[in-house]
């Protein structure tokens, strides 16, 4: 028999490979419509499925090959959370970088909410420091001393 906690984590698993796929509408129908999300750096919740969809399209147009690694997974009622891994080739704008062509890797701690076998709420907290210092700039050389 599965629980319902192992649907939620097997629902989870399944969105995460429809984001990899690039399915990003079929993904948004795995929230609920009242969808809402917790992003570090905003001061109130974000709410609807448009919200999470403007959020992924944007990771996916920069890092079209993204990869998600799920280290760690569990679950108890109606709350998963996540360590998660993220990989892919910098190949469009993100923030405020343009493409590196460089090949980066970051981990998140990700808590979902399900509510009728839907993702209801998340909280995410990405290493954004990390992400921003491998796609940054190169540091000017020091200018050699004669």
């Amino acid at each position: 028999m599965t629980t319902t906690v192992e649907k939620n984590m097997a629902l989870l698993r399944t969105a995460y490979r429809l984001v990899e796929s690039g399915d990003l509408d079929k993904a948004a129908l795995m929230l609920t419509e009242g969808f809402t999300a917790h992003v570090p750096g905003c001061p109130e919740p974000l709410h609807g499925r448009e919200v999470w969809s403007r959020g992924t399209k944007i990771m996916k147009d920069a890092f079209p090959d993204l990869k998600i690694d799920v280290q760690d997974m569990f679950g108890v009622a109606d709350k998963v959370t996540v360590l998660v891994h993220f990989q892919g080739t910098h190949q469009g704008t993100f923030q405020q970088f343009q493409a590196t062509g460089r090949e980066v890797g970051y981990r998140s701690v990700e808590v979902y909410r399900f509510e009728g076998g839907r993702i209801a709420e998340e909280w995410v907290a990405p290493d954004l420091l990390s992400l921003m210092q491998q796609i940054s700039p190169a540091p000017a050389p020091a200018p050699a001393c004669d």
